[in-house]
């Protein structure tokens, strides 16, 4: 999944939420020690959804549509197409509208502005400025961000031909996303649920 699905994933839960954020611009195993509680259960509730999402069949299908041209790249489209369903299809999963679910994420990401890892502050400014979480909702926004990342890859990466897949398999992918998402949905529910109470000193 990609940003908008790791914050929206995290609840109503700041410190959860901008953990989830930085949690592919972390490494290594001693969060707790490097974090504060929340914030490090945030980075591993992202490390829970990728690898739920990895594992899961349906993903894997859509994936596999993708594999053939786009090979090791098929997982990275694939979270992007995922974000695209969720931004599109927003009102059936959030009560705010995404306009301002977007400017309200932004602003509590930077509260916290001092914990983000250096890539992640270089990356809020072209963020807010391009809007990007409201507009995933629009295939063009997705082939903007599809665009960008490949022009960040050394490799000829073909993710800005990916749109074209989008459109000639827009249902199939839509499809795919509805019978996974509740699920993902509920596994990191009942983890928060379960993980969100700091454990005594």
């Amino acid at each position: 999944m990609n940003f908008l699905a790791h914050l929206y994933l995290s609840g109503n839960h700041d410190e959860i939420m901008a953990g989830n954020f930085i949690g592919d611009f972390v490494r290594g195993r001693d969060i707790y020690a490097r974090y504060p509680f929340h914030i490090a259960l945030g980075i591993e509730l992202h490390r829970e959804i990728d690898a739920f999402t990895d594992s899961h069949p349906v993903v894997m299908k859509s994936k596999i549509r993708l594999r053939p041209k786009y090979r090791h790249y098929a997982p990275v489209i694939v979270d992007m197409l995922y974000d695209h369903f969720l931004a599109a299809n927003w009102n059936t999963y959030h009560p705010q509208p995404l306009g301002q679910y977007a400017q309200q994420s932004y602003a509590r990401l930077l509260r916290f502005e001092h914990l983000l890892p250096d890539r992640v502050k270089e990356l809020m400014p072209y963020m807010i400025r391009g809007n990007w979480l409201l507009s995933y909702a629009k295939p063009e926004g997705i082939h903007r961000a599809l665009s960008g990342m490949a022009r960040r890859t050394p490799y000829d990466s073909k993710m800005d031909e990916a749109i074209e897949e989008l459109k000639l398999y827009y249902t199939d992918f839509g499809k795919e996303f509805n019978t996974f998402f509740p699920e993902l949905k509920n596994m990191t529910d009942q983890f928060i649920a379960v993980r969100k109470q700091k454990p005594a000193s």
